[in-house]
């Protein structure tokens, strides 16, 4: 064993405590996938959804209790609500926008509205006390139509499981049109087909724009008892028995005999690239009818990747981290279909590529994840943060630089920085192995070089800072492009590249022309290099048309993680260092200053957003350990 692997495995053995006595249940078992699921604070809500979905799954197959979602309860369920309208197939976790909400399935009973395109029409009211979710199986009882239905899935399919009550009609709705808010993002649906091709069988698609622009999302069904007939309906005209109806506004009925009390089970396989893929991913994931195989085969899944943490405590702390490493397995998502075939980046649904023996991923939410989540993936799912990088630089070769925001394949552009630098250059230095190290250092380098929203390098480089008056968001921008460099050095002297070594080392510092030394702030400037004033270290600031992002003055001013004994020098030493962030931990905002985005609040420490999570750690740099863990 050389010197890296016993210095890897002692770093591991000491975050990774196993304990033959300290936990007798499962992993699995402490997971509440609930816990994020409703508001707790100032109306802000986890964003969670409770629903079935396999570890990194391209499925997540859970309960909507609202529809045109907008800018709250972004996963499409909330704890605080008492109807469902359906189950959907695709949702995100803990994001701060919607998306997605992909093919919504609702079983119902008797007559209903059938030109109706109002999913609330068709809704159920719903019971915590017959509702349960665990990882991989959530399951409800709909109350006004007596249907108990249980949801399972694999990475790439679904599996539904509906009990019908006996003596009623049983029927399926299938909805095309369900989304979040049309109009915001400029959501719309631009075509959807639904095919009945046999007895048996569904199969279709939407191409629809959103947060995520330009994708289609593809699926093929199969029940396990033939259809008896069908309804389809494009904005409330009814087509009766047809066999293939395309529109921007699609549902259909589907009635089925369940008169033998027999479940009525129906599994579905998606895909981004085609029908055929869609097929083919069902075929291979899901062979047969044995809805409780599948679920095992989910849990199981879910127990090897979380058992590879035993922790001691308290069982309300074991479900917390239990949890939280679940909901940190979510995603990034699988992209690619089991052929390996994937849609590319670049807003062209025509170009499918292939993966080259591995999984092809997107949703990298690289502003909010680079900071701990990436790292955790390099200790703990090696060969697939392996993947993850691989899937980046194949952005890098479409579009010219990483992802800044990835979803379903597609740069959204939200947020700031390139923090796909730091994830790329920790997987090299960590001597992850499967990298192409010159193509990733290609990569990382002409990302920060390539001028893309929100990342005017030709500016970055005249000014050496970003102006307010030319790049909204300029301080949180100047400090965190500043950091990104310093990441793009790091792998240049790996690789010996001594002259962009100190070129994005110098890059580095330039956070220093944004520290005001009076007022002991970083501030923005315009591009006269004149402070912008008046200037309030409170004042928070939103995703654009404001210098910090998510946050004030006071939350960005620790953001030198580069070269934090800089920054103790900038502010004075180690005792004014340390006093600033006592005052910091302390410090009351202004009425109403207060960011929707934030929570969580100690001071001026968000413990609910970003920017403030590596604080509390800084008194380790300014000789008071103690206050780190007080």
């Amino acid at each position: 064993m050389n010197v890296k692997t016993k210095i890897t495995v002692s770093v591991v053995s000491v975050l990774l405590v196993f304990s033959a006595n300290g936990q007798s249940r499962k992993a699995i078992d402490y997971v509440n996938p609930f816990i994020g699921t409703g508001a707790v604070e100032s109306g802000l809500s986890g964003n969670n959804y409770p629903g079935a979905t396999s570890p990194f799954g391209m499925v997540q197959l859970s309960p909507d209790t609202r529809t045109e979602i907008d800018w709250d309860r972004n996963a499409g369920y909330d704890y605080n609500d008492n109807s469902i309208v359906g189950f959907s197939h695709t949702h995100l976790s803990g994001t701060g926008l919607a998306d997605f909400f992909d093919i919504l399935f609702m079983p119902v009973v008797g007559k209903i509205d059938e030109s109706s395109t109002d999913p609330t029409r068709f809704q159920s009211r719903f019971s915590h006390q017959q509702e349960h979710a665990s990882p991989g199986y959530y399951q409800v009882k709909l109350l006004d139509y007596d249907i108990n239905a249980e949801l399972t899935a694999t990475t790439r399919a679904g599996f539904h499981r509906y009990v019908y009550p006996a003596g009623k009609q049983a029927r399926l709705i299938i909805n095309l049109n369900h989304s979040r808010k049309k109009g915001s993002w400029d959501t719309q649906i631009i075509n959807s087909q639904l095919r009945q091709v046999d007895a048996y069988t569904i199969e279709g698609y939407r191409a629809i724009t959103g947060w995520a622009r330009l994708r289609k999302v593809y699926f093929y069904v199969r029940f396990s008892k033939p259809v008896l007939r069908n309804i389809m309906t494009d904005g409330g005209i009814i087509y009766r028995e047809s066999k293939v109806l395309n529109g921007r506004n699609l549902k259909g009925v589907f009635d089925f005999d369940t008169a033998d009390n027999e479940p009525l089970l129906a599994k579905i396989g998606i895909s981004a690239t085609s029908i055929d893929h869609a097929k083919q991913n069902l075929d291979q994931e899901i062979k047969g009818w044995d809805f409780d195989e599948v679920k095992l085969a989910a849990q199981n899944q879910w127990e090897k990747e979380l058992e590879k943490i035993r922790v001691e405590g308290t069982e309300n702390q074991k479900e917390i981290f239990y949890t939280a490493l679940y909901h940190a397995f979510i995603q990034p998502n699988t992209m690619s279909d089991v052929s390996g075939d994937y849609m590319t980046a670049g807003f062209n649904n025509s170009n499918v590529a292939h993966s080259g023996g591995g999984v092809h991923y997107s949703l990298f939410s690289l502003w909010d994840t680079y900071r701990a989540v990436h790292p955790l993936y390099t200790l703990l799912q090696p060969e697939r943060d392996v993947d993850f990088i691989k899937s980046m630089i194949r952005q890098y070769d479409t579009e010219g630089y990483l992802p800044v925001w990835q979803l379903w394949g597609q740069d959204n552009y939200c947020m700031i920085g390139n923090h796909a630098i730091p994830v790329v250059v920790d997987a090299v230095l960590k001597g992850l192995p499967g990298i192409d190290v010159p193509k990733a250092y290609e990569a990382v380098k002409n990302s920060s070089l390539t001028s893309h929203l929100n990342s005017p390098f030709e500016v970055w480089e005249k000014y050496k800072y970003m102006p307010e008056n030319i790049q909204s968001q300029s301080v949180s921008l100047t400090l965190e492009m500043a950091f990104d460099d310093w990441c793009v050095a790091q792998l240049a002297l790996k690789l010996g590249k001594q002259a962009d070594y100190e070129r994005f080392t110098a890059r580095s510092k330039y956070y220093r022309n944004l520290f005001n030394a009076q007022t002991k702030f970083f501030q923005p400037k315009n591009d006269r290099g004149e402070w912008i004033e008046p200037f309030d270290p409170l004042k928070y600031g939103s995703n654009g048309g404001h210098p910090f992002t998510e946050g004030n003055a006071w939350q960005y001013f620790w953001y030198v993680p580069q070269d934090v004994n800089d920054l103790i020098r900038l502010t004075g030493g180690e005792e004014a260092f340390s006093g600033k962030l006592d005052q910091f931990f302390s410090l009351k905002s202004n009425d109403g200053e207060v960011n929707s985005n934030a929570s969580g609040f100690i001071g001026q420490y968000a413990h609910g957003n970003e920017p403030s999570h590596h604080v509390a750690y800084l008194y380790n740099y300014a000789g008071q350990p103690w206050k780190t863990q007080f």
